[in-house]
Formats: C-alpha cells, structure tokens, sequence
C-alpha cells in the first residue's frame, strides 16, 4: 500500500546497470525509496525492468503518459496492470473518454484488490504560460487550464493528476477530497531549475499540498545521492531515514 505522500525519485537513466547502480545506495534506508519508471529506461530494458525494480521491494510509478485513442489505451493499460505496479499515468489532453478507457483496461487487468493508482499529467512543468498561449494555442491561463484537466480527470474516475506543485493547491481547492497531486518541477533551494519552468523547493511543496513529490537529478546527479534524498525526506515529511 502506498504512503499518503512520499518521495518518488525518477530513474531516468538509459540502462539497468545505470539504475541499478543508482538504486545501490539506498540498501540502507529502513523503507524502499518509491522509483519513477520513465520512458528511457522502459525503452530500453522493457518489463524485465519493472519486474526487477518491484522484486527489489521498491513501490513504482510506471511514468508512461499514455495518449492515444480510448480503444488502444485500454489494451495498453491491461498489459500494464499485469506489471503490478503502483501508479501509472495518460495525458489529460487525451479527454474524458480515453481516460475512463483507461480506468476500465487497469481494472480489467489487475490482480484482485491491486490496481494501480492512475493519474493524469495535465500540463509538463516545462511547459510556461508563454507557450501555453502561443504554441498549445491555450487560450485560458495556466491554473484555469490545469484545474479544467484535473476535473475532467476526477470525473472520469482517475485518482489523481500530475501537475507542477504551484498549482497542487488550486486542484485539491476544486476537485474531490483525497484527490492527489503528484509534483515533478522539484528543486533545492538556491539549485539550477534546468529546463523546468514551474518549480518549488520540497518543503514549498509540502507546504503547498502535494501529496507526492517527484524528484530526478537533485538526486540522481547529486555527489551523495543518498544525502540528497535524506533532505527531500527532511524538507518534504519532516522525517528521517537511518
């Protein structure tokens, strides 16, 4: 069962020996870290991978941002469903009727009473207001636009969204008790935001609502990986790990 907020750290790395290595410096923490599975590394290991990672013990966010006709993404999330994962994503610009597809292949394929938690990615932290406007032709400002796509999501059964933690306090302001947020666009304080746009420290983000925080290179890049995961457990859920 998964924690009511946590920590997913993204290993986007290309290969298995990369996350493996990687994965190497959390035998000590007394609980798994919850891992991001992304399109490079599924790419390029496939279902082996994910199977590695959950026989490792660790909770998985299989971050695959289906978007396609309903009839295909309901297939693609009954294989998925079998993969036994945690958490698993579309895009919320694929609308209402690919999202309840969606849904229904997951509780088509999952084992009995483990279905993955299924969220839907309303816009990429990458993604500024400019571009909104003069590339997606988004005529409605960002928050408008992403509490639009989060209530179309709650409405068509999906249990939480992804979006960037400066507007996690507005979607949990306008949709159902108990929806989630899942927050990538994390960085440290006084840190490189590289090609996000909309971020926020941990402890901002805590203190903005998210329920879960995704965070990639301030760990996987860090020098003490593990130290740098210490603080998102620190700044993000006030706990600590040895």
């Amino acid at each position: 069962m998964l924690n009511k907020k946590d920590v997913i750290l993204a290993c986007d790395f290309p290969d298995a020996a990369s996350v493996f290595s990687f994965l190497d410096n959390f035998k000590s923490v007394r609980r798994k870290p919850f891992v991001k599975i992304g399109m490079e590394l599924f790419y390029s290991e496939g279902t082996p991978m994910v199977r590695e990672i959950r026989h490792r013990g660790h909770p998985v966010f299989l971050d695959l941002k289906l978007h396609d006709i309903p009839n295909t993404v309901r297939s693609a999330m009954k294989v998925l469903a079998a993969l036994d994962v945690d958490m698993v994503n579309v895009h919320a610009a694929g609308g209402s009727e690919m999202m309840r597809a969606a849904r229904e292949g997951l509780l088509a394929g999952a084992s009995e009473g483990r279905c993955p938690k299924l969220i839907a990615v309303t816009q990429l932290t990458s993604t500024s207001e400019q571009m909104l406007h003069d590339e997606l032709l988004i005529g409605p400002d960002m928050p408008s636009t992403i509490i639009s796509y989060a209530r179309n999501a709650a409405a068509s059964g999906l249990d939480g969204v992804v979006c960037s933690p400066l507007e996690s306090s507005v979607v949990h302001a306008n949709c159902p008790e108990g929806f989630l947020t899942v927050t990538p666009g994390v960085r440290f304080a006084g840190a490189d935001h590289q090609d996000q746009k909309r971020v926020m420290t941990p402890s901002d983000a805590r203190k903005a609502g998210s329920d879960f925080i995704v965070v990639g290179r301030p760990v996987t890049r860090a020098a003490d990986p593990l130290a740098a995961y210490e603080r998102c457990i620190a700044e993000f859920l006030n706990e600590t790990l040895i």
